[in-house]
């Protein structure tokens, strides 16, 4: 690589007001109703594939209002848990192989991603999965 790549300087994420009117509760609000509107299939991924666990059912609620189901998950089990080391062992090679500049990208992206298009989703998973304010999940997630 020819470039000098700068690690940007580290900032802390301007927290959104959520004021009445304002374009972030608007979005938020339609978020939280459609997150409300459907049950989810809360898998795991696995070597780059997602599944569902093998064990029990879970019913995921929302802690202040227990009868509203969030989505169905279940325990992992003994077996999905040697996968995930399995394919985490396989997976190390590649990524201590990649350099400083690429492994960066990939977090940078991350964080770009959930600061941006993601944010709604990101806080109304929050709120609804813990019970927060817009405030604190926008703290929080």
């Amino acid at each position: 690589m020819d470039a000098v790549f700068v690690v940007p300087d580290p900032r802390n994420e301007p927290v959104l007001s959520y004021a009445p009117g304002s374009p972030e509760r608007a979005t938020l609000t339609r978020r939280l109703d459609e997150l409300q509107s459907e049950q989810l299939e809360l898998t795991m991924t696995i070597d780059g594939q997602r599944r569902m666990a093998g064990g029990e059912a879970i019913k995921v609620v929302q802690p202040h209002k227990h009868r509203h189901v969030l989505g169905i998950t279940h325990n992992a089990t003994n077996a999905d848990a040697d996968a995930a080391v399995t394919a985490a062992k396989k997976a190390a090679p590649l990524w201590r192989e990649m350099s400083f500049e690429d492994r960066a990208a990939i977090f940078l992206k991350a964080a770009e991603l959930l600061a941006g298009p993601w944010r709604a989703t990101l806080n109304g998973a929050t709120m609804l999965g813990q019970s927060k304010t817009c405030y604190q999940a926008e703290i929080d997630a």
